[in-house]
């Protein structure tokens, strides 16, 4: 297939990379960095300057951006990458966004001719880089089954979940899930530490416990060494939840536990650390102690 790429930052980047390294495709990409663009071309991708151009004689086109009004600007908006692509083609956006966003893009496109699937990501830079991402998706049936061999070429594990908005849905919850665990990881190792209970001690007990899980072993000994370097964003763990609670809200769903963890994440993220990873939030219980 013919693929376009927008959005090549720290998921972004090794996704576009492994389209590339599995062969069979190839790639054209829109950067503004410099450094972006010398790097992939040096792998063989095509750079183009303008984002009406990412999408002329493209397959399918990929989206990697932080937000649904980001989503919408790049795709529909004036001198956009719908404006270049074919009919028949499809878009397929990993970013995390709004399921309502998702469905707003795939109307708009759906009017130009042009198939969507929402398909956010999980598994953070480590599973972008290593090809290891769980990818939900989201849009038709039809259009899944005939570029799941594509996406698969960046995922450990492609599932369809339903029609469009259907993979954000999906991720929401799970950044539900994620956002408010590392609250209760938090807490709890500052509760072993206070009483004098070694932090890796306590980790090499739970991991292997009920209370054992893919988010302990990632961010724990973050929390433990104090080594915030992002591999997830607290910014955008924050836009994810205040995405989730919007969503909640809209469909009726109470959610007082997302809606206090989000509180003490964005009072973190003003003191300067929204650019630290998402396990930053530590220093937030760090900070409640006598």
């Amino acid at each position: 297939m013919k693929v376009g790429f927008v959005g090549l930052g720290i998921m972004g980047k090794p996704m576009a990379k492994n389209i590339l390294k599995a062969g069979g495709h190839t790639l054209r990409f829109y950067a503004r960095r410099p450094e972006i663009r010398t790097e992939m071309e040096a792998l063989g991708a095509e750079y183009v300057g303008q984002l009406s151009q990412l999408g002329q004689g493209c397959d399918v086109v990929f989206t990697m951006l932080p937000d649904g009004p980001d989503v919408k600007k790049v795709v529909l908006g004036e001198g956009g990458v719908a404006q270049g692509m074919e009919k028949g083609s499809v878009l397929i956006d990993c970013s995390s966004i709004n399921p309502a966003h998702s469905r707003e893009i795939a109307e708009g496109l759906a009017e130009k001719g042009i198939e969507m699937l929402d398909a956010p990501v999980t598994g953070g830079e480590s599973g972008a880089i290593e090809g290891t991402l769980a990818i939900m998706v989201g849009g038709k049936r039809e259009v899944f089954d005939r570029c799941q061999p594509l996406v698969a070429t960046m995922a450990k594990s492609v599932t369809y979940c339903g029609p469009v908005g259907s993979g954000n849905t999906v991720k929401l919850v799970n950044q539900v899930i994620v956002g408010n665990t590392l609250g209760a990881i938090s807490e709890g190792i500052l509760l072993a530490t206070q009483a004098g209970i070694d932090p890796e001690l306590v980790f090499s007990i739970l991991r292997g416990g009920m209370s054992g899980s893919r988010i302990m072993e990632a961010k724990l000994p973050k929390m433990i060494r104090q080594d915030f370097t992002p591999g997830f964003k607290m910014d955008l763990q924050i836009k994810d939840l205040r995405n989730a609670l919007a969503f909640g809200k809209s469909e009726g769903v109470p959610m007082p536990l997302t809606e206090k963890v989000t509180q003490e994440m964005q009072a973190i993220a003003d003191e300067g650390f929204g650019n630290e990873d998402h396990s930053v939030l530590i220093r937030y219980y760090q900070q409640l102690l006598p």
